[in-house]
């Protein structure tokens, strides 16, 4: 999905210098004033007081220091940086940041090197571009740049993010696992290693016919990828698979995954009903957490409905999570053509960001 091309060209248009005559009304008008002593005080005297206006350079041109939307805007305003960038304060949007480290400075830009937005702007613009899925056109008249310039920014920041966050190992260790594990869980469940479940995010119905075919979900009703997402008991998103077709089943995903291989002998795992993989995890000795199935049963035991119950109220906190994640909205929005081909970095770093929100899976549940 990472191949992609993108068609870089944008119309642009030359200033064009409108000549004066020197004859006409307007020109002698001009030179009148000029030649005005006083008016020309009183016009530099204006021109002065309007400078040193904290958003303007230079009265005379309307050349603003900062854009529309910058992010030195929202230093004291949380709510607002919540709403952009899914982050709960500028402190954590400044800590992201510096998770990131120095290759912030040394980014290879898809098209050509920016110059003229700061390296916190281009982040904040990626952030917004996920948060709220605003259009480039959008982008480029909040920030006063062109929508090219928008397209090179993001999708640059959208990579390096995603490479930058896959070196890092998220699977935790089975000490730190227990450790940070809810009481309540750990009482009942001591040997879950992480909790996992497939989600699907919506796409825009694709002109060929294969990628109308391998897309479209059954379950959904329409055209979607799909990723397997596993969480920590403790609210920490620790796996995310790649992201694949809608019509792909979750025991796919499995296939082709490392699940099996990155757990441990005498972990398990808790799953919804439907990811029916046992025999899968069986050779690593890694048991399956998972509602009974009622197929062919008149009745249950109510030995056997008190354990469903209790896998379900636990296997909620994946769900929590991808509710969480979803909250950006270009993972709940249909994505074009463009964003379907990022799909697996787009879902890795939503999902990514959500490690840095204040968890919200209580310690005593």
């Amino acid at each position: 999905m990472n191949d992609f091309l993108y068609d870089s060209r944008c119309p642009s248009s030359d200033d064009q210098e409108v000549e004066i005559d020197p004859s006409s009304d307007l020109n002698v008008a001009y030179e009148e004033c000029v030649t005005d002593s006083s008016l020309s005080i009183y016009i530099e005297e204006e021109c002065i007081d309007i400078a040193e206006s904290p958003l303007l350079t230079n009265a005379c041109t309307q050349t603003p220091h900062l854009p529309v939307l910058s992010i030195e805007y929202f230093v004291s305003d949380d709510a607002g940086t919540m709403f952009y960038t899914g982050l709960s304060s500028y402190k954590d949007f400044k800590f992201v940041l510096a998770c990131l480290g120095d290759g912030v400075n040394h980014l290879n830009y898809l098209y050509n090197q920016v110059e003229n937005v700061s390296i916190e702007n281009q982040l904040f613009l990626t952030l917004i571009k996920l948060r709220q899925n605003k259009t480039n056109f959008e982008l480029s008249r909040l920030f006063n740049i062109s929508e090219t310039s928008v397209a090179n920014i993001w999708i640059t920041w959208l990579n390096f993010m995603y490479r930058q966050w896959q070196e890092i190992q998220w699977w935790p260790e089975r000490d730190l696992v227990r450790y940070f594990c809810p009481t309540d869980f750990l009482s009942k469940f001591p040997t879950t290693r992480v909790i996992v479940d497939g989600t699907e995010c919506p796409v825009k119905k694709p002109r060929p016919p294969v990628a109308q075919q391998s897309t479209y979900s059954t379950y959904k009703n329409r055209n979607t990828i799909k990723v397997l997402v596993g969480t920590t008991p403790g609210g920490l998103v620790s796996y995310l698979s790649p992201a694949y077709g809608g019509s792909v089943s979750d025991r796919q995903i499995v296939e082709r995954s490392n699940l099996a291989s990155i757990c441990d002998p005498g972990d398990s795992i808790m799953a919804d009903k439907g990811f029916n993989v046992q025999d899968l995890f069986a050779v690593r000795d890694v048991a399956i957490n998972i509602p009974t199935f009622f197929r062919k049963k008149n009745r249950m035991t109510g030995k056997v409905v008190l354990r469903d119950r209790k896998i379900s109220s636990k296997r909620v906190h994946v769900e929590r999570l991808i509710g969480l994640a979803k909250t950006y909205k270009i993972l709940a929005m249909p994505m074009n053509n463009m964003q379907t081909k990022l799909s697996s970095e787009i879902t890795f770093v939503c999902f990514m960001l959500c490690n840095f929100r204040k968890c919200i899976v209580p310690r005593h549940a």
